[in-house]
């Protein structure tokens, strides 16, 4: 992933941000072309403090077929984005360009054993159970003993050591605070829920700039 520094958020953000979004695209490469799914994952940790991520895809999936321990895999997980008109700045002679968070994960991937799995299917529903509280989270105990069994032969789990964590914010970091706060208040005023969230991300990440906002109304009010 290319990323000026300014974009480049430390490592610790890139897996906070990572492990709350729970939704990527898997990537791999059978020798002549990319394989990629869309999937939940879950992060967890090894002893050493290692991450690793933790999914499932169906059981004919050709991603299975690649999962040997050993060649690396990428996990792009985007987050929301917006496109930015060069009429918002304050500045003239911008040019358009597109504000967004992603980060990817690479490393080997091997497969699970089925107690393993077991784990994962609870671990992962309840991770997103969690976002629907205060409703009763479901569980796996729900289902019938033999049904869930005969679902979980039609997957299988994985999980990927990652090696490598790469992640780029781009919020327009390196503009003036002017040309900044201009562009977060156009962003804010989108129908496009992912505009208003870059917005609210900016004010978050530089709050300063729109108090000096605010208190320059302020002295400019009649």
């Amino acid at each position: 992933m290319y990323t000026p520094p300014f974009f480049k958020p430390d490592r610790t953000a890139s897996l906070k941000f990572a492990g709350e979004r729970g939704f990527g695209t898997m990537c791999a490469f059978d020798g002549h072309k990319p394989i990629a799914s869309p999937l939940p994952f879950y992060l967890t940790y090894a002893a050493d403090g290692t991450p690793q991520a933790a999914f499932h895809v169906a059981r004919h999936n050709p991603l299975v077929k690649l999962a040997d321990g050993a060649t690396s895999w990428l996990l792009a997980i985007n987050g929301p984005d917006a496109y930015v008109s060069p009429d918002w700045y304050v500045s003239p002679d911008q040019v358009p360009t597109w504000l967004y968070q992603s980060v990817h994960l690479s490393g080997p991937v091997r497969l699970l054993s089925d107690g393993e799995l077991s784990v994962q299917i609870d671990t992962l529903s309840e991770k997103f159970e969690n976002w629907l509280l205060p409703k009763k989270p479901w569980t796996s105990g729900k289902m019938t003993a033999g049904r869930l069994e005969a679902m979980k032969k039609g997957i299988v789990g994985l999980v990927m050591t990652v090696e490598e964590v790469e992640g780029s914010f781009k919020l327009n970091q390196h503009k003036s605070d002017a040309d900044y706060v201009a562009i977060a208040n156009a962003l804010g005023a989108q129908a496009h829920a992912d505009a208003r969230e870059i917005a609210q991300l900016m004010q978050d990440a530089r709050p300063e700039a729109f108090a000096n906002e605010t208190k320059m109304l302020e002295r400019t009010a009649p």
